[in-house]
């Protein structure tokens, strides 16, 4: 079944995955591919409408970001934001000048005639504006549909063709109907159907593996963490006991993980797993790594490497199944597929090896972590697991920062427990995205029992997200914080100081790496 699918082409807008999450929102599915994606490529998608982001080039410069023309002949609906506004002013005639007067924030925005693209919006509206150049003219049947005091075309509209386009953002909380102009774009102009829902990526999943499988066998890398495990469990429904699921243990793990991840899946899920007891070639390859790129790299290819041998011990397999999620991808390989900084590597993603004997198979890649915990609970996974708080696929090894000894590996441990156990026991628990222990490669002065130590420094990190593309650090209450730096400095030997990271993401990452 051939779901219907809405292209959002990015222009390098800091707000792409945002528009890709609001059309999400409205249970209609969208794909983010770059600007420059050959027609032909979108076609093959047989998109019902496709959608423009904004951008930081102005429209009018040479060697500015262009979509080819060619798609605005393909017959589908179109919206631009901002700067794809501009480009579809620009490409179909009109004219891009740069503003007199920049307009960034909050404005006004006033309706110059009725339309179906503002169905639910008074004759006067706020919303959040972020541009330097404005749409001075218009393409030849084309009308204007609104305008602010600074943007005589603050949205303009051919509806004989359906392509719309707005100066503003309404994918941001500061347009505080925001959520309506996609709505009504999708479902009244496109003509689309809220029918994208957690039920239906289920059966259309299954339908897909089942394709792609066949007769043979998958492996599965189970961390115990919400996405692999959900991965395994929409696995085994599609391909029964033909699904053999192992857990890596490679010695950077949490403690009590391999006993945590051994009892929810041999007894509650009942899947074949095999736990592959790796620590001693994972920590030689690690031995002197302070490189975090270089550390995801290993630790991918030996994932790999690990998962390769095992599979040949069960006879006949060809396929990888992962839980690789969206979010991973796009961190890994730019967006715009142009010269953009890759953030980090993924070990499932980028540190994967150029040459593997195993095909991937990945039901959930095109999801966000949210939409990941909102299928776990379709599939009836325990409460306690959809809400597992993410744990990195390197695990402890990104946290230490520097040199990965089992001396320092043993101290996070205890450190990071202190951390889950007290966590676990806040109210607000179930609003934290991630909260753990980082080891950083210094030390510091204290004093115990009136003696000079000289011990590691252990950072805490909170943080609150929804998708893990921005974060926020979290507001934990004081005395929390300080039950968990009391624990750690007691209870962990090595350990003198603890500190609080209030850093959000940008400009920092969740992980300290």
């Amino acid at each position: 079944m051939k779901k219907d699918t809405v292209v959002i082409l990015d222009f390098g807008s800091q707000y792409n995955q945002l528009i890709a999450r609001r059309v999400r929102e409205c249970k209609v599915y969208s794909v983010l591919m770059p600007y420059n994606t050959p027609v032909e490529k979108i076609k093959s998608f047989n998109p019902r409408a496709i959608i423009f982001t904004g951008g930081p080039a102005s429209v009018a410069m040479k060697g500015s970001p262009k979509a080819d023309p060619m798609i605005f002949k393909l017959g589908v609906p179109v919206l631009g934001i901002c700067y794809g506004m501009q480009f579809t002013a620009y490409v179909l005639g009109g004219k891009v000048r740069k503003s007199k007067k920049r307009e960034y924030g909050y404005a006004e925005l006033s309706l110059n005639r009725k339309d179906r693209f503002f169905k639910g919006f008074q004759k006067k509206e706020k919303v959040w504006m972020s541009h330097g150049d404005k749409v001075q003219e218009m393409p030849k049947g084309f009308k204007i549909l609104a305008h602010t005091k600074n943007s005589h075309i603050a949205s303009m509209a051919d509806p004989k063709r359906k392509i719309y386009g707005v100066q503003f953002h309404p994918e941001v909380i500061h347009t505080p109907k925001g959520m309506q102009i996609f709505k009504n774009f999708l479902y009244d102009i496109a003509g689309l159907k809220p029918t994208w829902t957690m039920a239906s990526f289920i059966k259309n999943s299954i339908e897909e593996i089942r394709a792609k499988v066949g007769k043979e066998k998958v492996v599965l890398g189970l961390s115990g963490g919400v996405d692999s495990s959900v991965a395994a469990v929409l696995l085994h429904r599609a391909i029964g006991n033909r699904l053999q699921c192992i857990f890596v243990d490679n010695g950077l793990l949490r403690k009590y993980e391999r006993e945590y991840v051994e009892d929810v899946f041999k007894k509650h899920f009942r899947v074949n797993l095999h736990v592959a007891k790796s620590e001693k070639r994972f920590l030689e390859r690690l031995k002197g790594v302070i490189d975090p790129e270089r550390k995801r790299k290993i630790i991918g290819n030996e994932f790999i490497r690990v998962f390769e041998e095992e599979s040949k011990k069960l006879g006949s397999v060809k396929f990888l199944g992962q839980g690789t999620l969206y979010p991973d991808v796009i961190e890994s390989v730019s967006a715009k597929g142009g010269p953009s900084a890759t953030i980090k590597t993924h070990h499932n993603v980028g540190g994967l090896p150029k040459k593997m004997n195993l095909k991937l198979i990945e039901p959930l890649r095109d999801l966000f972590k949210d939409e990941v915990r909102l299928l776990g609970k379709e599939l009836k996974l325990p409460d306690a697991m959809i809400h597992r708080q993410p744990f990195p696929g390197p695990g402890l090894a990104v946290r230490i920062i520097g040199d990965i000894t089992k001396e320092r590996l043993e101290i996070l441990r205890n450190a990071d427990l202190i951390v889950q156990e007290e966590m676990e026991k806040y109210a607000g628990y179930r609003n934290i995205w991630q909260s753990f222990a980082v080891l950083l490669p210094v030390k510091s002065v204290g004093v115990m029992g009136d003696e000079r130590t000289y011990e590691n420094v252990v950072a805490l990190r909170a943080v609150t997200s929804q998708d893990a593309m921005t974060a926020d650090w979290a507001k934990v209450p004081y005395d929390i914080l300080g039950r968990i730096s009391n624990r750690i400095i007691n209870e962990v030997k090595g350990v003198n100081r603890v500190a609080y990271d209030i850093s959000s993401k940008p400009p920092a990452t969740i992980e300290w790496e």
